[in-house]
């Protein structure tokens, strides 16, 4: 069974499970002092549902980098990877994984059922890893037009306040103070430049309903994970 989620929508009807899973479902945390066993028990009872869906699922440890992980159909199982902010799978079959508690679940969806999610915090939107991983579906023949977008649970920009040098990196442009950032704002005006006409941002913020979610900000060591998945 799976955990409970917040459901993306607009995707379901692409035959494409896309979720982020709450604080009542548990925290996918492996790195906190939380008992190993309960957590890795999450994780577990995860995967095999999702094998109930899928012959594959891939995780990887988020390091707020630019790597993207391309997954072929040539392996079935649970695959840990052991660094990566962003996975792609170009056919059906796998069912994509990160974990997140202020960033940015950005989730990517083609009608022909190849599925993207990245991980996208504050350096991963400076240093482009949205056009990275836009750019590897065009590899793989799938026009940006095309392309569904939805940027799950996140800090909001009301949430989120940035150094003077990191608003620079994000926005091109310079502050005298501390500012506030809208990361899934700057990765929606992004995605558009891109060419993607389709894009949709949750109304949650990990911050403000962090009575439903994990957020860093606020102090949580926990995190919630996100999924995609086309059968």
């Amino acid at each position: 069974m799976l955990p409970d989620r917040e459901a993306v929508p607009d995707f379901a009807a692409l035959g494409v499970e896309a979720f982020t899973t709450t604080r009542d479902a548990g925290s996918f945390n492996t790195g906190t002092p939380a008992p190993v066993a309960e957590v890795i028990g999450r994780w577990y009872s995860l995967v095999d549902a999702l094998t109930d869906l899928v012959p594959r699922v891939a995780t990887a440890r988020q390091v707020h980098g630019t790597r993207i992980i391309v997954h072929e159909a040539a392996w079935e199982g649970w695959l840990r990877v052991p660094s990566a902010d962003g996975q792609v799978a170009p056919a059906r079959g796998t069912a994509l994984t990160i974990t997140v508690a202020d960033c940015v679940p950005v989730f990517i969806a083609h009608p022909s059922g190849a599925v993207a999610l990245l991980h996208s915090g504050w350096r991963g939107t400076a240093a482009g890893i949205l056009d990275r991983g836009v750019q590897l579906l065009m590899r793989h023949g799938y026009a940006t037009g095309e392309l569904i977008i939805h940027l799950g649970p996140a800090v909001c920009g009301d949430c989120y306040e940035v150094s003077p040098e990191v608003y620079g990196q994000l926005t091109g442009r310079s502050v005298a103070a501390p500012t506030h950032a809208d990361l899934r704002a700057l990765l929606a005006a992004r995605a558009q430049a891109l060419g993607v006409r389709h894009i949709t941002t949750s109304p949650l913020c990990t911050r403000c309903h962090n009575d439903r979610f994990y957020s860093h900000r606020a102090g949580d060591t926990g995190r919630q994970v996100a999924v995609i998945a086309a059968p």
